[in-house]
């Protein structure tokens, strides 16, 4: 992913009012340049001011469009449940992959239209794609036949449809 400014990541959320969108704190890293830009495909972080928002930002031919995600209350879960990321497909333990609802964009929202999606509870779903972190769990891990550029492209568009049905409202 290419590196974004905050003028760009904030113009580009598409369910919120721009008022919304200026209140919300920018990821950490941000200001510092310790984000891992190359090691993205989208930028996914929660909000500090306000830790029940999550928001993700992912680029598109068009420009980067943003969604902001409503994110559960935090829950105790089974130690032998598990439960699958559907963008990265990732399995974790049950804490691990939470439900997350976007408002719809526009008229929609405003009426109170939402969908969700199933994703990593910390949206690191490139970095799990990359090895570069791990599920806790005690389950095997699935080994895939896909190379690392085709779990890519699959989570992508598993993440652009989601952003899509959200924008589309």
């Amino acid at each position: 992913m290419l590196a974004l400014g905050e003028r760009e990541i904030r113009s580009s959320f598409v369910n919120c009012s721009k008022g919304e969108a200026s209140r919300i704190k920018m990821p950490p890293g941000l200001s510092d340049d310790s984000i891992p830009w190359n090691d993205l495909d989208f930028l996914g972080w929660t909000d500090p001011g306000a830790p029940m928002r999550a928001l993700l930002v992912v680029p598109g031919e068009d420009g980067p469009t943003g969604i902001v995600l409503r994110r559960p209350e935090a829950m105790r879960a089974s130690a032998t449940r598990s439960s699958m990321c559907r963008v990265c497909l990732t399995d974790h333990a049950a804490s691990g992959v939470s439900l997350f609802v976007a408002p719809l964009a526009g008229a929609a929202g405003r009426n109170g239209n939402s969908v969700g999606e199933y994703l990593c509870s910390d949206l690191a779903c490139s970095l799990y794609l990359r090895g570069k972190r791990q599920p806790r769990m005690r389950l095997v891990r699935r080994e895939e036949t896909l190379t690392l550029s085709e779990r890519i492209d699959r989570a992508m568009a598993n993440l652009t449809a989601f952003t899509t049905r959200v924008a589309a409202g």
